[in-house]
């Protein structure tokens, strides 16, 4: 059997690493940034509201993207001017953590988003304060996985990718060297 890395990961341990020492001037390997987690989220709106089987696509379109099962959210509380009873599915959502989290990482700076329409980076300012980045996809329908003519309904997607980073900067500094297509 052999010992399969995921590409952006041993570029992270082999080059990233060393870059970012330099970059930041940390003494020890151990203050390094570093990926936590990418967290992936579809809601659904209005569309969950009328027809229950909408949630069902989008989770199924989610696993395809994700290579993992998502969990369904549900609402907490009852909205009568949205029409939304408590415990009815409004989206789906999935974290993603380790080898299926790079491999995801890579999936969205090299495929993905080269195929938005008229895309010209992503935003440098969606920083939180803490290191974590969001951003969103206008099309899930960009990725690779989804097949295009069995798609019912396009969705709008939620990525929110945390880091170990103290500060936006080093946060910054470690998606561009994951080569994340930054516009400022």
């Amino acid at each position: 059997m052999t010992d399969y890395s995921p590409r952006l990961k041993v570029q992270y341990k082999d080059k990233i690493t060393n870059a970012l020492m330099e970059e930041f001037s940390y003494k020890n390997r151990m203050q390094l940034p570093k990926l936590d987690k990418i967290v992936l989220n579809i809601g659904c709106g209005r569309e969950a509201v009328r027809d229950t089987k909408k949630v069902k696509s989008a989770e199924a379109d989610l696993a395809a993207i994700a290579g993992q099962k998502p969990v369904v959210n549900i609402a907490k509380k009852s909205i009568a001017g949205f029409r939304v009873r408590e415990g009815m599915p409004l989206g789906v959502k999935v974290t993603l953590r380790g080898d299926r989290m790079f491999e995801f990482m890579d999936r969205l700076v090299t495929i993905a988003m080269p195929r938005v329409r008229d895309f010209r980076g992503v935003s440098g300012k969606s920083f939180d304060g803490r290191g974590n980045y969001a951003m969103g996809l206008k099309e899930h329908i960009v990725f690779p996985e989804i097949e295009f003519d069995k798609v019912d309904e396009v969705w709008g997607m939620d990525v929110i990718i945390c880091t170990t980073a103290n500060t936006d900067a080093e946060a910054k500094s470690l998606l561009k060297h994951f080569n994340m297509p930054f516009n400022s």
